[in-house]
């Protein structure tokens, strides 16, 4: 089951219950966390946005007697809508020369961010963009454009989907710094979701020794995650240059 089908359940539950999440479309973005909320609320849970397990089971989404079930596959989990948000624009590229890709000037205008031109780097605007547009009260890192400030964000995690990594750029010592989604890892490196990868949204393997300390980072308002690391084959190659 994809990313899109789990959210069109949980869109389709809430619609069923009376809380509207807006068009049902599969797009995980503030109407549809805002129905959750309402959805907690009324039903004494915990309002944080996150269609974790106990509001999973309040919708229904649990009992496969009802053919509701979500997927298993964690990358696709609800719980953790910013991952979602990440997997949707796979694929979002800057334009060569002088032009510029207004998708990603348009995450930048969104959050209030100063941004001029997709020629900067970009990848912390990336991560910017999909936790604030689905976690609405999370706090942001001063000035989200520099990479190695996500490691202030929210609190340090293990090592699991949808957590944020950090790593240096260039030389251990460097100011320099990318950032991007867990999304699983082999025993040398990394597998990374994230912005100006290759000059787009993509996913690459990164040398586990450039991970930063305290940079594995899960966002301050969602209960820290359980679900651990996620084992892949072993790669080839990694990433060097991110920029």
């Amino acid at each position: 089951m994809s990313a899109k089908s789990n959210v069109v359940l949980v869109q389709q539950a809430l619609a069923a219950r009376g809380f509207s999440p807006g068009n049902i479309d599969g797009s995980w973005g503030k109407r549809t966390e805002a129905a959750v909320r309402a959805f907690q609320a009324a039903h004494g849970l915990q309002v944080d946005g996150i269609v974790g397990p106990l509001t999973k089971a309040a919708l229904g989404l649990d009992n496969p007697a009802q053919g509701a079930a979500l997927s298993a596959d964690i990358i696709d989990d609800p719980a953790i809508p910013w991952l979602l948000e990440a997997r949707k624009l796979l694929g979002v590229r800057e334009k060569p020369g002088p032009d510029n890709n207004h998708v990603i000037l348009d995450w930048a205008t969104d959050l209030g961010i100063p941004y001029k031109s997709d020629d900067i780097a970009w990848c912390g605007l990336f991560v910017a963009h999909c936790i604030g547009t689905t976690l609405s009260s999370e706090p942001l890192p001063a000035n989200p454009l520099g990479a190695q400030n996500w490691k202030r964000f929210g609190g340090p995690c293990a090592p699991q989907p949808g957590a944020i990594l950090v790593f240096w750029r260039e030389k251990p010592t460097s100011w320099k710094g990318h950032v991007g989604f867990y999304v699983g890892e082999d025993s040398q490196g990394y597998y990374v979701l994230g912005g100006n990868q290759g000059d787009k949204v993509s996913v690459v393997r990164i040398a586990k020794d450039r991970l930063l300390p305290n940079g594995i980072r899960w966002p301050a308002t969602v209960a820290v995650g359980t679900a651990g690391p996620r084992q892949m084959a072993l790669g080839k190659g990694f990433s060097t240059y991110e920029a």
